[in-house]
């Protein structure tokens, strides 16, 4: 047994426990879904023009910032979807994807294709926790300007943290998970309430940068 490479936490027999899979399954299934709701949100020139309106057009403000724009062009969701699925078909020795015809169908097709093979990554692909990191990444910048309050309960998960807890005679890392939440100045770990503010953020990043490359090295030995 080892421990999942998305979350750290819950033990598996593969690469991912079976709530991150049921996760990343769930997300892959709403990205064409998310990706047809972000189309509200562009400025009203990427909407296309209203012919036959007469008068000068109306001066709107943009409603978001330029990242949806980015989210729906050729390199956004469609690119790194259209990416994932190349790299398991690699792993899985199968031939280069077909691509389809239109964005809206080629996500729909890479987010499908890449569903249908949730269970098989997370027995058996030794870059699961990559896959599944890049996928919860995509849904959550689309999920942020379609459902915002959603992704403000949730927050952005950061890592592990990293601060030595004594519990009886036993000291060790907290390991809980860390999130930051939007508004908030600093990073408070929930399990043992440490709080991380601004100028330690980069120190934070290093070390959780470090045990993820760790994790990742102990998985593929």
């Amino acid at each position: 047994m080892t421990l999942c490479q998305m979350c750290d936490t819950q033990p598996t027999t593969g690469y991912l426990c079976a709530k991150c899979t049921r996760t990343l399954g769930e997300q892959l299934r709403r990205m064409p879904a998310l990706y047809r709701a972000l189309a509200a949100f562009l400025p009203p020139a990427a909407r296309g023009a209203t012919h036959g309106s007469r008068g000068p057009a109306a001066e709107a403000p943009l409603p978001v910032a330029e990242h949806v724009l980015d989210l729906r062009g050729p390199g956004g969701m469609v690119g790194i979807l259209e990416k994932q699925r190349a790299e398991l078909h690699a792993a899985r020795g199968w031939a280069a994807p077909v691509l389809g015809v239109g964005i809206l169908n080629r996500v729909a097709l890479a987010a499908g294709a890449l569903a249908h093979s949730v269970d098989w990554a997370a027995e058996s692909w030794t870059d699961a926790g990559d896959f599944a990191r890049a996928i919860r990444d995509l849904h959550g910048a689309a999920a942020s300007v379609v459902h915002p309050r959603l992704a403000e309960e949730r927050g952005t998960r950061l890592g592990m943290c990293p601060q030595l807890v004594t519990e009886g005679e036993t000291e060790g890392v907290c390991g809980g998970p860390l999130r930051h939440y939007p508004g908030d100045r600093a990073v408070t770990c929930r399990w043992c309430g440490t709080v991380y503010e601004p100028d330690a953020w980069a120190a934070l990043r290093e070390w959780i940068d470090y045990e993820e490359s760790n994790a990742a090295l102990a998985q593929s030995s």
